[in-house]
């Protein structure tokens, strides 16, 4: 008979497997679709890319929401997994390949997730329960973030509007000159010989190719991550850590294992861009969608198994550490329009003494 430790080892090693292989399809997926439609990949890093790569988070959350005595993995999944992917992801994306960023497109992720954040610790420090409503109004965050995304992202496709190239408004000097169609290259004989069917079927399957890569991506990621999370769980509970603490470092990190995926496959793959957007989506989706479900599902109060002079050690250490990491990643980029390797090696400091703090 096999001892059960040697199937978890097998299954958490599947699980890593999984995780490599999925982040290589739903990177080549997402910039694909990226490149088909002229989207910036910081963009579509930050949305398509940071949903797929939240989905275990989203699981792990939801699940421990609904068992009763785990509302402690729920929150301490989300606020660790957001220390993870900002000092320890981010930062391998920094420190290996500092670089020029797109901080046009990074604002309005970096808005929403300071704006949520705002709310979330108010909760945290005026009341330390996060009650249902709280929990729709993340969710509501979540949605009007999306739309706008969408938004933008056909804008970007669409490119500038029109009626700005017609002289009319505020514009100065820019008019169209009539033309005739039949000195343009757009003639019937032109499409009949140029835009052939053929070429318009190949757009479309190389599309639905790489909507098919990301949503297998998406589908092995998660599996993967599950995989890992119960496996690794299992081993570090015998080992009779808390289950905040558990929540906090190992599952966030292996929850956080698929944007680790994901930025390393992109960084090889050349996307920096992709790598640093996704980072900050999922930042963001953990306080607005997976918390905001969590808590939708279940309210509770935020744990306390471990106190600093009799505080809540997560109102000392794990929310200042979130906010500090976050502001250390973004900041550069919003002003600077880069990223630089200095940041790297500082975020990577931070999270291993925070890790040492969990366990000391």
């Amino acid at each position: 008979m096999i001892p059960p430790i040697v199937i978890e080892v097998i299954l958490f090693v599947v699980g890593l497997l999984c995780l490599v292989k999925g982040g290589d399809w739903f990177v080549d997926g997402a910039c694909g679709i990226a490149h088909r439609f002229n989207m910036p990949e910081i963009l579509i890093g930050a949305t398509v890319v940071s949903i797929g790569t939240t989905i275990p988070e989203v699981m792990v959350s939801s699940t421990a929401a609904l068992t009763a005595g785990a509302s402690d993995m729920a929150y301490g999944n989300a606020i660790g997994s957001i220390i993870c992917n900002t000092a320890l992801i981010a930062a391998i994306t920094m420190t290996f390949r500092p670089a020029e960023v797109e901080k046009q497109s990074l604002k309005m992720p970096i808005a929403f997730f300071f704006a949520s954040a705002a709310l979330y610790i108010g909760v945290a420090y005026a009341t330390g329960f996060f009650s249902r409503p709280v929990g729709i109004i993340l969710l509501a965050i979540f949605i009007a973030y999306m739309i706008l995304c969408v938004k933008q992202a056909l804008a970007v496709k669409n490119g500038p509007d029109k009626d700005d190239l017609s002289g009319g408004g505020d514009t100065i000097g820019i008019t169209e000159t009539p033309v005739d169609p039949a000195e343009t290259r757009m003639t019937d004989d032109y499409v009949e010989n140029v835009l052939k069917p053929e070429d318009k079927k190949s757009e479309s399957k190389e599309l639905a190719l790489n909507i098919g890569r990301l949503i297998l991506g998406a589908a092995v990621i998660a599996i993967g991550a599950h995989l890992l999370v119960d496996n690794g769980t299992l081993i570090a509970e015998a080992a009779g850590i808390p289950q905040s603490v558990i929540a906090l470092t190992f599952v966030a990190l292996g929850t956080s294992l698929p944007e680790l995926v994901t930025a390393i496959t992109a960084l090889i793959k050349g996307h920096s861009d992709l790598s640093l957007g996704n980072v900050i989506g999922a930042n963001l989706f953990n306080l607005v969608l997976v918390s905001g479900l969590a808590v939708t599902l279940a309210p509770f109060h935020i744990p306390v198994e471990k106190t600093i002079a009799g505080v809540n050690a997560s109102l000392v250490v794990d929310i200042p550490v979130m906010v500090a990491v976050m502001l250390i990643m973004c900041l550069p980029a919003l002003i600077k329009g880069r990223i630089y390797r200095a940041q790297g090696v500082t975020l990577l400091a931070i999270y291993a003494a925070y890790v040492v703090f969990q366990f000391a």
